[in-house]
């Protein structure tokens, strides 16, 4: 019964510490964009994404992500011989650019609480689909483990990635054609 709630608590974190990730990355671009509007709806937009994006950051996204990373290794405490399977192998990896992921988003707060973001919002469009694509690997990993082949796992995910860009990219048309920046 441990393991139950061991994993329904690790599953919580990770959907919250995801949660965050992608909120985080949606309030840098409203952030970024409020830089380009005239005074004093600048000074007002930026301070209060600002306020938004630190207690985002700090109440929700470190939390989940250090739970949630407690909750998986007790996990693997109490099943030690996933260590010794490709599919946790893999999915650790991801893990790993997870972590690197988020400490990218780390840096990114760090500059929006000095005032600045160097990324335009198109960019951090694109980074925010890197977590879709490490979420949806993970998921499938975890799910599947080792009865999807390799190649078909690797396509799948570059599949994704490629349906996700080919999606911002009709968007940012879609956005200016419809000028939806001026509305």
């Amino acid at each position: 019964m441990e393991y139950l709630y061991i994993k329904s608590l690790h599953i919580i974190f990770i959907t919250t510490w995801f949660a965050g990730l992608f909120y985080i990355i949606r309030l840098f671009i409203y952030f970024k964009e409020a830089e380009e509007k005239p005074e004093p709806e600048k000074l007002i937009l930026t301070k209060q994404y600002q306020l938004m994006i630190k207690r985002l950051w700090y109440m929700i996204t470190w939390p989940s992500a250090i739970l949630a990373t407690l909750f998986a290794v007790w996990l693997l405490i109490l099943n030690p011989a996933w260590l010794k399977t490709n599919w946790m192998l893999i999915k650790l990896s991801f893990v790993a650019l997870l972590f690197a992921y988020h400490w990218s988003c780390q840096i990114m707060y760090n500059q929006t609480s000095k005032g600045y973001l160097k990324y335009s919002s198109f960019s951090l469009r694109i980074w925010n689909e890197v977590a879709t694509v490490i979420l949806f690997a993970c998921v499938f990993l975890v799910v599947l483990k080792d009865a999807l082949g390799w190649v078909f796992g690797v396509l799948g995910i570059v599949g994704v990635s490629i349906l996700l860009m080919l999606g911002i990219k009709l968007y940012k048309t879609v956005r200016s054609k419809n000028n939806w920046d001026t509305k």
